[in-house]
């Protein structure tokens, strides 16, 4: 029998969300079928609007914010004409090549519109293994953010192959925004996801299936809730993806809320100490080694 820790005490989960409001230091990472039109594959580009009209606010009340960005494959595939994702690993490659110039042009124009100074930052796995690479995107990091600048994070897809073969390191942005947390020093972060947050099982298949709202602590018996598949055909990333993401975070120190990205006003909602999406209360170790996270 799975027994899962969380709030089950209105009030005590109505003071932790209300404590969301004091959060400084803010990583929302948003998936490619979230940024697409499932019915096409296109940009959507009113969502995209919306969410960096939302991050320059939050910006502008003084916290500190980071976007993880997935969609350059998804955008590369579609400026070249195909379709499908495709299989052979070069035409990745080159679709994450293309579609990464295009998806930042996009991101730098609305940017642009409200006066907010954006900065690419593509990482690899390999930034974080080797001691002087991590330290140096941690001091780029710091720099930007002291700078006012919001940065974009993606995987760097063209040289480093291991999401978009499914590898474990990064694996997807889920993981690689719960790395970009633990770097920056984060204490909340926000997965804009296809689904309202955790279930004991997936809700597409099992009507019984319970949504859960908070949960305390990160254990092991949460993850035979987890699917490692995604529900869309531009994704990597799963539920199972996304608990692995919610330890390192927790871990860390950061709270951390998965939520339905087709309301994208509901990041506005969770900084506010909104009941959205499931979060997951942060448990800071001071024994986490993330490196072993990501071996």
């Amino acid at each position: 029998m799975v027994f899962v820790k969380f709030c089950i005490m209105e009030l005590t989960m109505s003071t932790y969300r209300e404590s969301l409001k004091d959060r400084k230091r803010i990583v929302v990472k948003i998936g490619s079928s979230s940024l697409m039109h499932p019915e096409t594959g296109k940009l959507d580009l009113v969502k995209i609007e919306k969410l960096i009209r939302i991050l320059c606010d939050i910006r502008n009340s003084g916290k500190d914010v980071v976007l993880v960005s997935s969609g350059a494959i998804a955008v590369g595939r579609m400026a070249i004409g195909l379709n499908e994702r495709p299989d052979e690993l070069p035409v990745k490659q080159a679709c994450a090549a293309i579609g990464q110039a295009r998806l930042m042009m996009v991101y730098q124009k609305i940017f642009a519109e409200y006066s907010q100074i954006t900065a690419q930052v593509l990482m690899t796995k390999y930034s974080i293994i080797n001691g002087v690479s991590r330290q140096n995107a941690e001091n780029t990091f710091k720099e930007l953010l002291s700078l006012g600048v919001i940065p974009v994070v993606n995987e760097n897809d063209t040289v480093s192959t291991d999401e978009i073969q499914h590898v474990q390191t990064f694996g997807d942005n889920d993981r690689l925004s719960a790395i970009v947390s633990y770097l920056i020093g984060a204490d909340l972060l926000i997965l804009l996801s296809d689904i309202d947050g955790l279930y004991t099982d997936d809700p597409k298949v099992n009507k019984d299936a319970k949504f859960i709202e908070e949960i305390d602590k990160v254990d092991d018996s949460l993850f035979t809730m987890g699917k490692s598949s995604s529900g869309s055909s531009v994704g990597t990333g799963g539920m199972s993806a996304k608990l692995v993401a919610a330890k390192i975070a927790t871990y860390s120190g950061a709270d951390m809320v998965i939520t339905n990205a087709d309301n994208i006003g509901n990041i506005e909602k969770i900084i506010h100490g909104g009941n959205v999406g499931t979060l997951f209360h942060s448990d800071k170790k001071d024994s986490f080694d993330l490196l072993k996270m990501i071996e």
